[in-house]
């Protein structure tokens, strides 16, 4: 939709032309007849002209801001990420790649959240990162996404990059669109988390480990009554793009990303199914945070390349990234209006 603001054309009506200058009113007085008509015609042209040229300005600069979200550039960094290898936690290619994001996050607030978790495996380090862009509005939207890889596959050469790698890169893309400008809404926070694999098999305790801790701690700080929003991107890359609806998401928030989705026109690779999901929202639903999962968990027929080596940079579609990153952005604007 096109819509008129005093950033764009001062406060003009979608509607109406802009008024006619003195000039152009001075040389319709001194003309009388025929003669003031075709002043009147050739000033009127010369007005929708003028009109005619800012729609065109308006509707290009609302173009430009729907495209904003750079998929190109989000499948360069999914790239740079896939090329550290295997990331899993304790890991020197993950602290690699934990060097990678802070060095895109330079000039940016950003807390750092490390500790030691305790697995089955032993005391493993695990390291949670959130870049904070302010708002002018009290509250806070969390888009969340894990870096790690798979820890059970880190010697058969698996990479993620449709399972850490993309998420990875699309936190990384975002963070350039929201550090153009103070943001007029809700303060966001971008958080890589980190240990959301699972050290040996999934279960409530060997799983989730960054984003148990980080939400214990913000319960206990009190910044977890401040979030009005947590969405977490998963899984997002796949070249054919089919985001679950999930059982476990908030109902409302996810009826928002599905209403974000069809004002962009890309509903079609939203909510086809729904299934009950098991992920970095967990922690944040089972506290009363809203939270929606944007995840697409049939990857290649029958979920044929997750949790594989076949997890690779061919299977993506840097047009799946643009839809995923276009359709936070719109959440994020829906949920500042809320």
């Amino acid at each position: 939709m096109i819509r008129i603001t005093s950033d764009h054309v001062g406060t003009a009506a979608l509607g109406d032309p802009p008024e006619c200058s003195p000039a152009d009113e001075q040389a319709r007085r001194k003309l009388g007849g025929e003669g003031r008509m075709a002043s009147r015609l050739a000033a009127g042209r010369r007005c929708y002209r003028v009109f005619a040229v800012l729609l065109a300005l308006v509707a290009f600069a609302e173009l430009a801001h729907a495209q904003s979200f750079n998929a190109a550039r989000a499948l360069q960094y999914t790239r740079e990420v896939v090329a550290f290898g295997p990331r899993p936690i304790g890991s020197a290619n993950h602290r690699k790649l934990e060097n990678y994001i802070l060095n895109h996050l330079k000039g940016d607030s950003v807390e750092d959240d490390a500790f030691t978790a305790v697995t089955i495996e032993g005391k493993l380090p695990v390291r949670n990162l959130i870049a904070k862009f302010p708002g002018t509005r009290d509250g806070i939207i969390v888009i969340a996404g894990h870096y790690d890889t798979n820890y059970p596959l880190r010697s058969t050469g698996y990479v993620g990059a449709n399972d850490g790698g993309s998420s990875t890169a699309i936190l990384l893309e975002l963070a350039n669109q929201l550090r153009v400008k103070k943001r007029e809404g809700h303060s966001v926070w971008l958080l890589w988390t980190d240990g959301e694999e699972a050290v040996k098999e999934w279960t409530a305790t060997d799983s989730l480990y960054g984003v148990r801790h980080l939400a214990d701690k913000w319960q206990q700080n009190g910044t977890l009554k401040n979030i009005k929003a947590f969405l977490l991107a998963d899984m997002i890359g796949d070249a054919d793009l089919n985001v679950d609806r999930d059982a476990n998401s908030t109902p409302w928030l996810e009826e928002l990303v599905y209403r974000a989705a069809s004002k962009l026109g890309y509903q079609s690779h939203f909510f086809g199914r729904t299934i009950t999901v098991e992920d970095d929202h967990l922690p944040f639903v089972q506290r009363g945070v809203p939270c929606a999962d944007l995840i697409d968990l049939d990857y290649g027929y029958g979920n044929v390349f997750h949790h594989t080596p076949q997890d690779t940079l061919d299977k993506l579609s840097p047009k799946s990234m643009e839809i995923v990153g276009a359709v936070i952005l719109e959440t994020v604007q829906l949920l500042d209006q809320k």
